[in-house]
């Protein structure tokens, strides 16, 4: 039995398909199919059901890949030990980031992280939540920068910014020369969410539940298109389509930054909705000085219009 094999299983299991799961591994499908079929001739048993179209994890399968998964971090772990009693900010960070905060943190916190621990250069990963989670808890990701809430998974967390949403309308809509509106003014609006999977969609639909109701009378929502990102849908309010919900770190606000001429966005009148960004990592990482580094770099940023959470 080898780490090698306990990472094929633990692919295979997460992608249910051989060929998915050998493109993760970067091998070829025979060399993961025959390396599986190995370890299970090993142990006797089978921890796959293999069908047509998808891979099953038998029920003694699961408790196996779940125990996996554990070796591998621990073997990673020994790395990890190792390079803290050198330097514990040496060696790349594997970084997630969800699609909502990404392009609108990133770049700083990026070119922060540069400048404060070099030595540590991030590999980013961009993805929805559920994804993020499954990724830290195999140890794909060291830590990843997510909104509340999530489904607990026994992650350390650290808050970093409480995030008010902002309504963003066409220039020429009425709305566009107020100085605030309420949340229940736009239930008679042409509204524009992101699709489904998109936490921030969730967190909207929170906020203005007349949203999720898809209503074609007077007490809903006329219409509900969805996009794909926040930019696209912001394009299409530009164009005049509709109105949307976004959080204030997509605002442009910098000097590097140009406002969208025929886009408008106006604050929420009191009580504002808002985003917790949180970072989280599992609580077995043992490089604690990456994360506050991790922690500063993210402070180090302008952070315009949000609240820092730094206790």
């Amino acid at each position: 039995m080898t780490l090698t094999e306990l990472r094929y299983i633990v692919a295979v299991a997460r992608e249910r398909h051989f060929g998915r799961a050998a493109e993760a591994c970067f091998v070829s499908q025979p060399t993961l199919s025959v390396a599986v079929k190995k370890l299970e001739e090993e142990l006797d048993l089978k921890i796959f059901e293999r069908g047509s179209t998808e891979v099953s994890v038998t029920p003694l399968g699961e408790a196996i890949v779940r125990q996996a998964q554990a070796v591998i971090e621990q073997a990673s772990s020994i790395k990890e030990i190792a390079k803290r009693g050198k330097d514990p900010l040496a060696g790349p960070l594997k970084l997630g980031v969800i699609y909502t905060i990404g392009p609108y943190l990133l770049p700083e916190l990026v070119k922060h992280a540069i400048e404060l621990f070099p030595q540590m250069p991030l590999m980013l990963h961009e993805n929805f939540t559920v994804k993020l989670l499954e990724m830290l808890r195999t140890g794909e990701l060291d830590a990843a920068i997510m909104a509340e809430p999530f489904p607990d998974a026994g992650l350390a967390i650290a808050p970093l910014y409480d995030e008010p949403f902002v309504v963003a309308v066409p220039a020429s809509h009425p709305m566009a020369r107020r100085s605030s509106v309420s949340t229940t003014e736009l239930k008679q609006e042409t509204m524009l969410l992101l699709g489904t999977g998109h936490c921030f969609r969730d967190h909207v639909l929170e906020v203005c539940p007349e949203f999720a109701r898809f209503s074609s009378d007077a007490e809903g929502i006329r219409k509900s298109f969805e996009g794909s990102s926040l930019e696209t849908i912001k394009h299409m309010v530009a164009s005049g389509m509709g109105i949307t919900v976004v959080p204030q770190l997509s605002v442009p606000s910098g000097p590097n930054q140009t406002p969208d001429p025929h886009l408008r966005h106006i604050p929420f009148s009191d009580p504002v909705p808002s985003r917790r960004v949180v970072l989280a990592w599992r609580r077995t990482f043992t490089r604690y000085e990456a994360i506050a580094a991790l922690r500063n770099a993210v402070y180090a940023g302008d952070l315009k219009g949000v609240n820092r959470l730094t206790a």
